[in-house]
């Protein structure tokens, strides 16, 4: 393998920093109950078959949602925007608390610890936003500093974590937390379109916390050498989460050339990355890559010749819980360092994909 010495000593010359940032522990939670995609489309009384054919292609077994409540006459029915906004901020907070608690244990830290804060959600607005919602509800040090990234969609994880990374940077020895809450449940609409269709097969409740540190090269977990980031300008309107006034509340799209698009584009993305590095892309060992759905899993797949061992972990949780916005590749991570297989000097990739539209890598190394 040509590499050069040290990449993280190009990284901190560029970056005008002298400390590296290394991941400290990690945490996810989902709400209360599941569903497979079969029990949906009785529950959601989807008769049309290729309404069908889009949840059960999906790849999707089970996703974790909160439905809204059975009409009087049984059914369905899509809520205002008013209790959608609610049902985000009771989500969000309660998943949101629950991932931090287990990313601080996995950390060995304790809320008291905690030094920054940085909340990402794309399912709702809130003003104050979640980080001092969360602050409150934990009994967080008040003093605590904090950050909320709204509106950025699935690949907001990664734009997050080079905020905190640059932050840790700047704050040796202290901690701090990425923590992405996505109710995906606050961003649904019961009308039959096929737009809609795509949109409730793929998304799912969930947050992840990562905690980060620098300074400390006790931390076993890997360091954050670099960043790159596309947007595809052309494609702006593809991935959005817009008012629809026909419902009278805000809706998701998707265009369904959207996983070709970002695939076509993810090798000048990855090429940025490794560029100055010396690694080639054989040379990554492990790829953490969003679980956006299986089209654009496949096309990332194919254009960037990976194996499907590659991205075993992508796969496996957008089986088991879908698409988690902008929280799905720490889910991928969680399950990467519970594997154990990661070994002193390993590289990975980390890419997120979403509005924009936009592809985020990061570069790390064990």
């Amino acid at each position: 393998m040509t590499t050069v010495a040290e990449p993280a000593e190009d990284l901190s010359v560029h970056n005008g920093l002298t400390e590296i940032t290394r991941f400290a522990g990690v945490g996810t939670a989902v709400s209360a109950t599941s569903y497979s995609q079969s029990e949906l489309l009785e529950i959601l009384d989807v008769a049309d078959p290729k309404i069908r054919s889009v949840f059960l292609n999906s790849t999707i077994d089970r996703r974790f949602l909160t439905l809204p409540p059975e009409s009087p006459g049984g059914g369905r029915v899509s809520e205002p925007q008013g209790d959608l906004l609610d049902k985000h901020k009771r989500i969000a907070v309660d998943m949101g608390c629950r991932a931090l608690e287990a990313c601080l244990k996995s950390a060995g830290a304790t809320l008291s610890d905690l030094r920054h804060l940085c909340c990402v959600t794309s399912t709702g607005f809130l003003t104050p936003g979640l980080s001092a919602l969360i602050i409150r509800e934990m009994g967080i040090d008040p003093h605590c500093s904090r950050s909320d990234i709204v509106g950025m969609g699935c690949n907001a994880g990664l734009n997050a974590l080079n905020v905190v990374s640059g932050w840790s940077a700047a704050h040796p020895g202290e901690l701090g937390v990425v923590l992405c809450s996505e109710a995906c449940s606050a961003a649904y609409a019961l009308d039959g379109t096929m737009r809609t269709a795509v949109v409730n097969s793929l998304f799912g409740d969930g947050s992840a916390a990562l905690a980060v540190i620098s300074g400390d090269r006790r931390v076993p977990g890997p360091r954050v050498l670099k960043f790159a980031s596309y947007i595809i300008t052309d494609a702006v309107d593809a991935m959005r989460y817009d008012w629809d006034r026909d419902q009278d509340r805000f809706s998701f799209f998707l265009d369904p050339q959207i996983p070709y698009v970002v695939g076509a584009h993810a090798e000048i993305v990855v090429d940025r990355l490794l560029s100055g590095t010396g690694l080639r892309r054989s040379d990554i060992g492990h790829w953490l890559v969003h679980s956006g759905g299986k089209k654009v899993v496949d096309a990332v797949v194919v254009n960037l010749g990976l194996s499907r061992y590659d991205v075993r972990h992508t796969t496996g949780v957008l089986r088991d819980y879908g698409n988690l916005s902008s929280g799905s590749f720490l889910f991928s991570y969680e399950r990467l360092a519970d594997e154990d297989v990661a070994r002193p000097g390993d590289y990975g990739v980390l890419m997120t994909m979403g509005p924009g539209s936009t592809i985020e890598m990061a570069l790390i190394q064990w």
